[in-house]
């Protein structure tokens, strides 16, 4: 398989070229690498026709064969995880080592869902009748992924949607197309022709899939904004939606910690993946007590914290992702030192891409855009606090509620605090951790329905009730 060259799509058991072609461009350059194909209305047409098709024998596949048939993806994924790493640093900017652990990462996934099982609960067992709660695949699945994490996610959509019994049409993000496209390619022996199908293209073919009559389920991953699109455009036929939006997480430092142990895992948890994470720390909470020492401890690993070409031995943060993502940043910043806060900024990057320095904004206003905003890049405001009900307070005041993290010695006192943050994951003393066996959700805007373990895996299905008399 060629991994540098010739993408093409995953249409009913086939590779096929786009409609069009779009230009690909590499992060840590700014220059335009390569081309990917575009699909055209008649393509997506011809994918979810022949995903319905699929679908009416996937179905009744017994579980444990899909089960075998994700784990034999999940080995294939391994087999080129290399190539794939290597790519993925092209497309998307992170530095190879963290490329390859997202490949295998995503290999991990399929593996470990082909582990969950799909419960029959029984609501009622009498001597008259039993009653039993089946859940059915839906259809086609939509599945559209971002540019953060576009090999995982697509794997987090894939891997569920499949065991459950559905069939997909997936489109990853045009600015980070190129291994879900070989993603595509790799699995095309694996599963029955139809059953996967990845196709590519630019901003005008997400709406088309969401009004797409053919699909009876849309999982997207993405800004709220778009989501908000999203539930829009499915409302029209009532399809079913999994969205997984925005978040402007806080965390909260207590004044016991250990500054010096605490401070790495603590930027990391904002900056790993140029703090293009949905759920990285984006307001850092920091008592009073502490606040100017773990502020200084800070802003010296952001002076120190290599950055830049992934292919570069000892990088640890590479680019913000895409030109408009890079504008939107230095907006922010800039916005920031018009009104007069204090940037406290990292070391030097390179000229060429799209590379900002790791800036951190020293205690601004609560009314701060840096603040209110989610930057989805490098730059963090760190906040000073006094009191716990003051700090929650803050923390909650948002419209956003994808995840959160306490900071403390005591642990007790740090769960009293996760129970009343308003987000749908609380870390403990640690950050940015999923795994497939744990429900991921959003309070507010930061979105709606449930991914990963086995209520995520219940999104792809509808439940049937089935009354069963005992007598005649």
């Amino acid at each position: 398989m060629d991994f540098e060259n010739n993408y093409r799509m995953t249409i009913d058991g086939a590779l096929v070229d786009g409609a069009g072609h779009f230009e690909v461009v590499n992060p840590a350059t700014g220059e335009a690498f390569t081309k990917a194909p575009a699909a055209d209305a008649a393509q997506l047409d011809q994918a979810v026709e022949a995903a319905a098709r699929a679908q009416k024998l996937w179905r009744q596949v017994p579980i444990e064969e899909r089960k075998a048939l994700l784990r034999q993806a999940a080995k294939k994924i391994e087999a080129h995880a290399d190539e794939l790493g290597a790519l993925f640093m092209r497309e998307q900017g992170r530095p190879l080592a963290m490329a390859r652990e997202e490949i295998l990462g995503g290999a991990g996934w399929f593996k470990a869902t082909a582990g969950l099982d799909i419960p029959v609960e029984v609501t009622e067992d009498t001597k008259h009748r039993r009653v039993e709660v089946h859940h059915e695949p839906l259809g086609v699945v939509c599945g559209i992924v971002p540019w953060n994490f576009p090999f995982l996610l697509a794997t987090w959509k894939i891997a569920p949607a499949l065991l459950a019994g559905n069939t997909v049409v997936l489109k990853p993000s045009p600015f980070t197309p190129l291994c879900a496209l070989k993603l595509g390619e790799l699995l095309i022996d694996v599963f029955p022709k139809g059953v996967l199908n990845i196709i590519s293209g630019g901003d005008e073919l997400g709406p088309l899939m969401t009004a797409h009559p053919g699909f009876q389920k849309i999982s997207f991953t993405g800004s709220t904004a778009t989501g908000k699109r999203v539930m829009e455009s499915a409302a029209k036929d009532l399809k079913r939606i999994t969205l997984e939006l925005g978040g402007n997480d806080a965390a909260i430092v207590l004044p016991d910690v250990d500054v010096d142990e605490v401070a790495m895992q603590l930027f990391m948890g904002a900056f790993w993946n140029t703090a293009q994470i949905c759920v990285a720390t984006k307001r850092l909470y920091i008592h009073e007590d502490i606040y100017d020492a773990l502020r200084d401890k800070l802003h010296q690993l952001a002076k120190t914290i290599p950055v830049g070409e992934g292919t570069k031995d000892g990088m640890v943060i590479g680019p913000v992702q895409n030109a408009p993502q890079f504008r939107r940043v230095h907006e922010l910043i800039d916005d920031a030192r018009k009104n007069g806060l204090t940037i406290l900024e990292g070391g030097p990057v390179p000229d060429q891409g799209y590379f900002i320095p790791l800036t951190l904004v020293d205690n601004p206003p609560d009314d701060a855009r840096v603040v209110v905003e989610e930057a989805f890049g490098p730059v963090l405001p760190l906040l000073k606090f006094s009191t716990i009900d003051e700090v929650v307070e803050r923390a909650n005041d948002t419209v956003y509620g994808l995840a959160g993290a306490v900071w403390s010695k005591d642990i007790e006192k740090a769960i009293e605090i996760a129970h009343r943050l308003e987000t749908g994951t609380v870390w403990i003393n640690q950050n940015l951790q999923s795994t497939p066996f744990t429900p991921l959700a959003g309070h507010k805007q930061s979105g709606f329905g449930v991914e990963n373990g086995v209520a995520g895996l219940l999104e792809f299905t509808v439940p049937k009730a089935i009354f069963i008399p005992k007598s005649a």
